[in-house]
C-alpha cells in the first residue's frame, strides 16, 4: 500500500498524533508504504517498533519472534537502498544518493493464512537530517580553525614574552627603590649624627666661655 505525502498527512490528521509518533496497522503478509522526497545526499534515520496482537492479554504485547522488514527504494531508478529484517524494536538509516521521491515500506516476517489471522501496530518516526558535510569544507574549516589557534598561541607568547618583561622592569625598578631609599635613610643618619656632633661642640664652645667669664 502506498500513501503520498498529502495521504499521509490526511493519515495523521485522522489519528490526531505528530509526525514524530506515527502508528499505523498490520495484517500478516501487509507491508505499508510511505513516499519521502528527499535532496540529494541527506541523511534518512528511521525508528520503528512492532507490537502484535495477543487475544489472552487483550492488548498489543511485545513478541521476540515477531520481526520487521524494511525496504526503501528511490522511486524514479528502482535503485534498492535499504533491504533488512530487524527485531521488533529498531532502526534504519540511509543516504539519499539522487534528490527525488522514496519509497518507506515496512511489513513483517508473518505471512497470511486461511485460518488465523495476525494483528500487528507499528510506530513508526522518520528524522530527515541535513545534507551531508562537505568533506573538503570540513578540510579547510579544520585549517581554519588550526590557523585561527596558531595565531591566539603566538598572541599568547607575546603577551606573556610582555609580561616577563614588565615583571623584569617592576623588580628593577623595586630594587631602585629600595637601594635609594637605604641611601636616604643612611643620609638622615648622617645628617642627625652631624647634627649631635654640632649640638656638643656649641654646648662644650658655649661652657667653656662661661667658664672663663667666671674667672674674669
Amino acid at each position: 500500500m502506498l500513501l503520498s505525502t498529502r495521504s499521509l498527512l490526511t493519515f495523521l490528521l485522522a489519528f490526531g498524533l505528530s509526525a514524530n509518533a506515527l502508528h499505523f496497522y498490520l495484517d500478516a503478509g501487509e507491508r505499508r508504504c510511505f513516499v519521502e522526497e528527499l535532496p540529494s545526499d541527506t541523511v534518512v534515520e528511521g525508528h520503528y517498533r512492532a507490537q502484535e496482537w495477543d487475544n489472552e492479554a487483550q492488548a498489543y504485547m511485545h513478541h521476540e519472534k515477531l520481526g520487521v522488514q524494511v525496504n526503501v527504494e528511490e522511486m524514479e531508478t528502482g535503485h534498492v537502498v535499504v533491504k533488512t529484517r530487524g527485531p521488533p524494536e529498531g532502526k534504519f538509516t540511509f543516504t539519499s544518493h539522487d534528490a527525488g521521491d522514496h519509497s518507506i515500506c515496512l511489513g513483517t516476517n508473518y505471512t497470511s493464512g486461511w485460518f488465523t489471522s495476525r494483528h500487528i501496530r507499528m510506530y513508526l518516526d522518520i528524522n530527515v537530517g541535513a545534507t551531508k558535510h562537505d568533506q573538503d569544507h570540513d578540510r579547510r574549516h579544520v585549517n581554519d580553525v588550526a590557523g585561527k589557534l596558531r595565531d591566539l598561541n603566538a598572541k599568547l607568547e607575546e603577551i606573556r614574552r610582555e609580561q616577563q618583561y614588565q615583571r623584569e622592569r617592576e623588580a628593577d625598578f623595586r630594587d631602585l627603590s629600595e637601594s635609594t631609599n637605604s641611601r636616604a635613610a643612611w643620609y638622615t643618619v648622617f645628617q642627625i649624627i652631624v647634627l649631635l656632633a654640632t649640638c656638643a661642640w656649641q654646648m662644650r664652645h658655649l661652657t667653656r666661655f662661661f667658664e672663663d667669664r667666671k674667672v674674669r
